[in-house]
């Protein structure tokens, strides 16, 4: 191969460490498929590098903010560098997890009852003195509490009473400006990864993820063993379609491209609830995507070079 693909990894954001670790492994993959590899670390000779090197595509390894938000996607955009994953607006609507629920539930797609709150509301308006309303909004406790703008878990927690909400979403907003408090739903948790390249898209098979402390956090998502997964998802063949059609409405409705992932949880009335979307999903050793693709035969190495070719091929 002659292209050269430069891989952006690491950056600013609290999911550096991930990303790095994402980026080496998208490194080691292209290197091997015979591609011409610069692996870059987001700093401020950034844009100075990209414009001396000119590679043929960025391979977007960055994960949580300025990676996944839109900021490098547009970046890349005004310097006329195909990247892989969603464009601007799906990375930003994605990320924004207040919108994007709003989006789903327009769009009649199961998402839990939730309500919103800013640093804003709190500091200007008193918001602190309606969390009462809470439990009566969201149908009662237990409620998830987390940034409505991070990724890997990152400031989740699960509340059960309401002496516990005050203290939770002060740890929420710690993340960000915006939190969001959510009815927590018991039931098997779900990551359904969709991929599109020249033969179209394809939704992968759903991954049951089961986290032996009962919160499927930052840690028990990057710490092997601490949760146990199976692939495909211990589902009936209906639920499972479902769960597929769903995954695939989530994507189209976003507008994503090349890649995304639908975090969705089926509640024990059965019923599929989406509660988020990744546009730039982990590529480690313990990352959801490759488990999807490996259970139908895309081995890491496939998968990237899949994610590099639709780049060039498809953006111009």
């Amino acid at each position: 191969m002659n292209e050269k693909i430069a891989v952006l990894m690491g950056g600013r954001s609290l999911e550096r460490d991930v990303s790095l670790v994402s980026g080496e492994r998208v490194c080691d993959a292209l290197t091997e498929r015979g591609y011409k590899v610069l692996a870059l670390d987001v700093t401020p000779d950034l844009v100075t590098t990209l414009r001396a090197e000119r590679p043929d595509a960025v391979y977007i390894a960055l994960h949580g903010k300025y990676g996944e938000d839109g900021t490098i996607q547009e970046l890349l955009e005004f310097l006329r560098i195909p990247y892989t994953g969603p464009g601007v607006a799906a990375s930003a609507l994605a990320w924004n997890k207040a919108v994007s629920k709003r989006l789903f539930a327009r769009a009649g797609i199961p998402t839990p009852a939730w309500v919103t709150f800013t640093a804003d509301a709190f500091k200007q308006a008193g918001a602190a003195t309606a969390l009462d309303l809470v439990p009566d909004a969201v149908g009662g406790f237990p409620v998830a509490v987390k940034p409505a703008e991070q990724g890997s878990a990152l400031g989740l927690a699960r509340v059960t009473e309401a002496e516990a909400l005050p203290e939770a979403l002060l740890s929420a907003l710690s993340y960000g400006d915006t939190a969001i408090v959510e009815k927590w739903i018991d039931g098997v948790e779900l990551a359904v990864s969709v991929i599109e390249n020249a033969e179209g898209l394809r939704v992968l098979p759903p991954v049951e993820m089961v986290p032996k402390s009962g919160l499927f956090d930052f840690t028990a998502m990057y710490t092997p063993g601490e949760t146990d997964y199976y692939v495909p998802a211990r589902l009936e063949p209906e639920r499972t379609a479902e769960v597929v059609a769903l995954a695939e409405k989530v994507h189209v409705l976003l507008g994503c491209e090349r890649v995304s992932r639908v975090d969705m949880v089926v509640g024990t009335d059965g019923v599929p609830y989406v509660l988020e979307v990744n546009t730039s999903p982990g590529m480690t050793e313990t990352s959801l995507l490759p488990m999807a693709a490996a259970a139908v035969g895309i081995d890491f190495q496939e998968l990237v070079e899949s994610m590099v070719r639709s780049t060039l091929d498809g953006r111009a």
